[in-house]
């Protein structure tokens, strides 16, 4: 007897969700044919490319956000050596002389100014070429080397 009283009431559950739907434009937005997984709608939806080419002169164009502007000049060496220099020098990092640490930079600052320099733009071992800053330029480079020579002395 409990087995058909819960049979029937999961039948009366299950009609009175389907009574509740006003119609079937509450349960998806597309018709009835174009719901199911398989179906041509949403086969071409997985295969679509992600993104979409929008070319100056299309409408599309218009609402495409500025870009922000650049900075207004070289970033100075402290910026350089937070943005960049301090992932690894500051930790020591794959062998990188910890910034301040004047038993490490010692060899370093006796080869001359000019060879770290040359270093820093180039690379070193593990440090690739300026520390792996694509946007640095050599000046920025330069000057981030010196912050960090001066902060070892």
């Amino acid at each position: 007897m409990k087995k058909i009283a819960l049979m029937l009431a999961s039948v009366g559950l299950v009609l009175s969700m389907a009574a509740q739907a006003k119609s079937t434009k509450d349960i998806s937005e597309y018709p009835l044919g174009e719901r199911g997984l398989f179906s041509e709608r949403a086969t071409i939806e997985r295969i679509n490319m992600a993104g979409k080419v929008c070319y100056e002169g299309d409408p599309c164009a218009a609402a495409v956000a500025a870009a922000p502007a650049a900075a207004s000049g070289p970033r100075s060496g402290d910026e350089v050596v937070t943005a960049v220099c301090a992932a690894c020098h500051s930790a020591g990092l794959m062998g990188a002389p910890v910034i301040g640490n004047k038993g490490q930079w010692g060899p370093r600052i006796a080869q001359g100014a000019a060879t770290l320099h040359k270093h820093g733009i180039e690379g070193i071992r593990s440090m690739p070429p300026k520390g792996g800053c694509g946007t640095c330029s050599d000046d920025e480079i330069i000057a981030a080397v010196d912050v960090m020579i001066a902060k070892s002395k």
